[in-house]
């Protein structure tokens, strides 16, 4: 899920548009540069139309592709995407040298590396606190209070769609898909059809609670940081979001049988100090706020004083856990008639570092590779070309409706990366609109955003790429019809 200012490079001198094939649309699409600039002057070389620009564009294409097959090939993302960006960068400092220009790409990798640092640091904290509640048992209870209710198939589709809807804000939305697709498959064992329809719904409904909340997605979370949106504004892409998951919830749900599923029994129990970490991180995100509104820190600062908050309360889990232990009676043995004392069991103890460790180091890697890689190649001028044809030739609405199918092929976070860094002059309204494309449009397709690629693996034989395609009209107009309502209800700040 850091990048607090909005960057103001001065363009090229735009030409008209030079190449008409979905490679250049697609770049224009993927991740952007960089968002955090004030007053940083553009480069004063256009690479866009020489062989490095040329071999530049090459690297970064060949390795998204190697991104979009990772779970063919089984080759982590991060890794093609950080050599891509060391390659590039290296072409561009040497295309600069050649013209006697040796401090730009330095100088441009260092303000990318600020960026990522910032982004990176928000999301190491925010994902130490989830790991930190799944380990203390707060997300498996709440699996087990579904598991036990006794609710029909019916009901249990909407009580989990509901729930993914209003945990992804707080939650990404890939832990809360997997929390609600682990009660879908425990409850409804030989039932395929509503294994399958209940994680498509989980994945529309995560996707779309994410998109009304800063903390929601990583999109939200850049656009916030980058200042183009106030916190208190993103509330008025609640009711859209909750069109955007309804209409294809209440589509599928007519296909679903009101029969009651097998009676299971399951009881999970919080561990120590589990639902005061969950007051904690609602503390970190208050916190987290208050300070960007009200004195301008960036949000990273907030978030990682809530970390060492709960480093601190990890401390004492871990006192109480290792007292718990000493305190177990000591085993007695009997052998040969002699009767033996054996130590006190020492119990596994909390230990804050692992779930530090636990973090998804491949993804703060890729977002490493991505915002370098198309770090340079907005250096070499393709965005600004890209920008120029999109949102200046198609107009703000029908650019970032296109955004968001663009989304549900390329990871969101990209595309928005690169919206951002093309950063066209664009209304509240708009921001709010491409915002919404970009959170919600990848549940077009099952590959389109984290949750639907976790679930196609935890569901495997149940939920797939072909399950989901038949229902992507019911959610093809669920998105339009989320537009639509955007349109209608924020008409005045369009």
């Amino acid at each position: 899920m850091a990048i607090l200012q909005q960057i103001s490079l001065k363009p090229w001198p735009l030409r008209p548009w030079p190449l008409k094939s979905w490679a250049l649309l697609i770049l224009g699409l993927l991740p952007a540069a960089s968002m955090a600039s004030t007053g940083e002057a553009a480069a004063p070389i256009d690479l866009s139309h020489t062989a490095y620009g040329y071999a530049a564009l090459g690297l970064f294409v060949l390795a998204y592709i190697i991104v979009i097959f990772e779970e063919l090939l089984h080759l982590r993302k991060s890794k093609p995407v950080l050599t891509a960006a060391g390659l590039i960068w290296m072409l561009i400092a040497y295309a600069f040298a050649q013209q006697g220009d040796t401090h730009t790409a330095a100088a441009d990798v260092r303000h990318h590396l600020l960026d990522f640092a910032e982004l990176m640091l928000f999301l190491l904290s925010a994902m130490t606190f989830i790991n930190t509640m799944e380990e203390r048992n707060i997300f498996r209870q709440l699996r087990a209070r579904l598991v036990s209710s006794g609710l029909s198939l019916r009901s249990i589709f909407w009580m989990t769609g509901l729930l993914a809807f209003f945990i992804s804000p707080v939650a990404d939305n890939l832990t809360t898909a997997l929390i609600m697709g682990a009660v879908v498959i425990a409850v409804g064992a030989g039932h395929r059809t509503f294994i399958s329809l209940s994680c498509i719904n989980i994945v529309i409904a995560a996707n779309a609670g994410g998109a009304f909340s800063p903390f929601g997605d990583i999109t939200t979370l850049m656009v916030w940081q980058s200042g183009l949106v106030p916190f208190s504004d993103f509330i008025d892409l609640f009711l859209p979001s909750l069109v955007n998951w309804l209409v294809p919830a209440a589509i599928m749900s007519l296909t679903l049988p009101r029969q009651q599923p097998q009676p299971m029994s399951e009881t999970i129990e919080v561990k120590v100090g589990g639902y005061a970490v969950v007051v904690l991180f609602l503390f970190t995100i208050v916190l987290t706020v208050t300070i960007h509104n009200t004195i301008h820190l960036p949000p990273f600062v907030g978030m990682m004083t809530g970390l060492g908050l709960l480093k601190l309360y990890g401390y004492r889990i871990k006192v109480i856990e290792l007292a718990m232990a000493d305190l177990e009676p000591e085993t007695l043995i009997e052998e040969g008639g002699e009767t033996s004392h054996v130590a006190p069991r020492t119990a596994k103890v909390f230990d804050i570092f692992k779930s530090v460790e636990r973090a998804e180091w491949d993804t703060l890697m890729f977002f490493y590779g991505v915002i370098l890689c198309v770090g340079g190649l907005g250096t070499i001028g393709y965005l600004a070309l890209t920008s120029a044809w999109l949102y200046d030739g198609l107009g703000a609405t029908i650019a970032n409706v296109l955004v968001g199918v663009m989304s549900a092929v390329v990871d969101n976070i990209p595309v928005m990366f690169a919206v951002l860094n093309m950063n066209p002059d664009m209304s509240l309204g708009q921001w709010l609109l491409v915002t919404l494309t970009a959170g919600v449009g990848g549940s077009l397709l099952s590959v389109g955003s984290a949750a639907g690629v976790a679930l196609m693996g935890q569901a495997r034989g149940y939920y797939t790429f072909m399950s989901h395609l038949r229902w992507s009209w019911a959610i093809a107009l669920g998105y339009l019809a989320s537009i639509g309502t955007h349109l209608w209800l924020n008409s005045a700040i369009m």
